[in-house]
């Protein structure tokens, strides 16, 4: 998040009516199987349990996962709620296992409060799937802590690499610590084995023959040519890629007399004009729609 956010008025924000009524076109007629709620902070929207309820609701007309992602602070508060509503997993952020990094990397963030999320979380019977964002001088001496503990706890585990997202502005070339050096690392202590290359946005590898932990390499080996995600802004704005100059507007069609065929044509055109993301990108996305509103 930025260090002084600038939050949008109520009645510029979807509806939960709305996002469901979105999703269900996405679920029915794209055939989208999948769906994320993300952020900013999901666990901050008032009565969020009551929206994943809605959406589970779509599986009869073909949703087959329900997720979250999340910064881990509310999620023990929440977890039995969400499991019972029916959500199936979720990502949790955490970028350093030191409380004093974590607290400024994350401004002002409780370490303790997320790893104790985490635990409650599990024992809810909640799948967690961790995330950890790798930014060179700042938290690239934790890749072996980090996966050390997640491979002890048997927790999934991703590294990211720094993409050029972050509202504050301190993205990098150099900060950017690849994929080849977050391996380099893993091997010397684990032996690290490659799997098939699949659709996901990471490339997964198996510690010890048993333990698949995933890159997500946008910078040094971008996915891009796989992608098949899109992102529909709390505002109402669907981007088909992260470096997407600009998003098109379902909410005001939604709004006007959410005509299906309508909004069909401007997801399809959407869709049809999916750019290359990070290989097409020339400059940092300055002035972009940031991660923190379009969602990782």
């Amino acid at each position: 998040m930025p260090e002084n956010p600038v939050w949008k008025p109520k009645d510029e924000i979807l509806t939960f009516e709305e996002v469901h009524q979105l999703v269900e076109l996405f679920v029915a007629r794209v055939g989208v199987e999948q769906v994320r709620l993300t952020g900013g902070e999901p666990l901050l929207r008032r009565g969020v349990a009551r929206l994943v309820a809605m959406l589970d609701g779509l599986r009869s007309r073909g949703l087959k996962r329900l997720s979250l992602s999340t910064n881990g602070a509310l999620l023990g508060r929440y977890a039995r709620e969400l499991v019972a509503c029916g959500l199936d997993d979720a990502n949790v952020s955490l970028d350093s296992l030191v409380p004093e990094r974590f607290h400024q990397m994350t401004g002002g963030g409780d370490l303790d409060e997320v790893l104790r999320g985490i635990e409650d979380a599990r024992e809810a019977g909640l799948k967690i799937k961790i995330n950890a964002v790798v930014m060179r001088g700042v938290n690239d001496g934790e890749v072996l802590p980090l996966a050390t503990w997640a491979y002890r706890a048997d927790l999934p585990l991703r590294f990211i690499e720094f993409m050029p997202l972050d509202s504050r502005g301190m993205w990098s070339p150099e900060k950017v610590f690849t994929q080849q050096e977050i391996i380099e690392l893993l091997s010397r202590v684990f032996a690290v084995s490659p799997l098939p290359r699949s659709e996901d946005p990471a490339r997964y590898y198996l510690l010890n023959g048993r333990f698949r932990l995933g890159i997500v390499s946008t910078v040094s080996d971008p996915f891009c040519a796989h992608c098949d995600r899109m992102r529909l802004t709390a505002d109402g704005r669907l981007f088909a890629c992260l470096f997407s100059a600009a998003g098109v507007d379902l909410k005001d069609a939604l709004r006007a007399n959410g005509d299906p065929a309508l909004l069909e044509s401007r997801i399809a055109a959407a869709i049809a004009g999916k750019p290359g993301g990070f290989l097409e990108r020339s400059a940092p996305t300055n002035g972009r729609i940031a991660m923190h509103a379009l969602g990782g």
